[in-house]
């Protein structure tokens, strides 16, 4: 009886403003046969460091994150800081 655990970047959402949602799944299975997934998210916004992060999600980031895409996340970003 072998037990294995792995992860998995399962799914990337791409939400309104551009941020990254990203599910990874731990599976644990016992001689080829699941026996529990468990599931974990987080989120990047436009322009985040992707280096920590899969080769999927680095790509869609690149694909998803245009320079119009980065622009209105910093303007989203201006307007929110109180005015002095």
């Amino acid at each position: 009886m072998a037990l294995t655990k792995s992860t998995k970047t399962d799914r990337i959402e791409v939400l309104e403003m551009g941020h990254l949602q990203i599910r990874t799944a731990t599976i644990i299975d016992e001689d080829g046969i699941e026996l529990s997934r468990t599931f974990q998210r987080h989120v990047l916004a436009p322009g985040d460091d992707t280096s920590g992060e899969g080769q999927r999600v680095q790509d869609v980031a690149a694909a998803t994150w245009t320079v119009d895409v980065l622009a209105d996340w910093q303007a989203f970003l201006a307007a929110q800081e109180p005015a002095s």
